[in-house]
């Protein structure tokens, strides 16, 4: 579904990104992972339109996508969350997720009403009269969710959506993710919640300063020396490892 080949991105003399090519499959969950400062974001950020890459190429379902402003590229089906959520303080939930919804229906009564669908699937329906400043960090990162799959997305990309979450919380989380793409959704996520990426992704990639160092399943990616040099540790790449085997049964 998604192909990016050779994307490479400077800013000055940083290389932040360096001739990357990576690709997500249809119907799956595929990881980004990398030491903070890596490139994800901007990675996600140039198959998202939001920056132009210096050189590379995106495709997405089979049709070349590069430098495609965001609106267009989000109209296509390509969506992405933020890291920093940053919902309408003052408007209820559902008003904040009608506003993805508007993307393609251009009536208030409409996009209220299939912001009220995605809420349900996103376990937020209780909360739709609330305001958007009440939510708890858990709430804020699940409205920035629903949000985004109230445009009808065939692509999801989500950076981070399990930051700042407790055990219970990230367990609610990795089940809406899970739900997500059982809905037909393919998922691409950034996460440095190791177990989050053991429980949820097929394949996983992993940038160090910017470089493609790794690719793979997760129990793989786990003891690959480069791997837990550059980013896991021996005792996380454990821990990986047996959460892998863990969600494979």
């Amino acid at each position: 579904m998604l192909e990016v080949s050779g994307l490479t991105k400077r800013f000055g003399g940083l290389l932040a990104v360096a001739d990357v090519s990576l690709r997500v499959p249809e119907g799956g969950i595929v990881a980004l992972v990398g030491p903070n400062g890596a490139g994800k974001t901007t990675l996600f950020a140039m198959v998202s339109g939001f920056i132009a890459p210096d050189s590379g190429s995106v495709a997405f379902a089979g049709e070349e996508i590069t430098g495609l402003p965001p609106h267009l590229i989000c109209a296509k089906g390509l969506v992405r969350t933020f890291q920093v959520v940053q919902p309408f303080g003052r408007l209820s939930v559902c008003e904040n997720i009608a506003v993805g919804a508007h993307l393609h229906l251009a009536g208030r009564k409409e996009a209220l009403e299939r912001a009220r669908e995605v809420a349900e699937k996103v376990g937020m329906g209780p909360l739709l009269d609330r305001r958007a400043q009440a939510l708890t960090v858990a709430g804020r990162k699940r409205l920035e969710l629903a949000r985004a799959l109230a445009t009808a997305p065939r692509l999801l990309l989500l950076d981070e959506v399990m930051a700042g979450l407790n055990p219970t919380e990230m367990g609610a989380m990795i089940d809406v993710v899970k739900a997500i793409r059982d809905m037909g959704v393919t998922v691409f996520l950034i996460e440095h919640v190791m177990q989050a990426v053991a429980s949820l992704a097929e394949r996983v990639y992993v940038l160090n300063q910017g470089r493609l160092i790794a690719d793979g399943a997760p129990g793989e990616i786990a003891r690959t020396p480069a791997v837990i040099e550059a980013y896991l540790g021996h005792g996380a790449a454990a821990r990986m490892v047996a959460q892998a085997v863990e969600a494979s049964r």
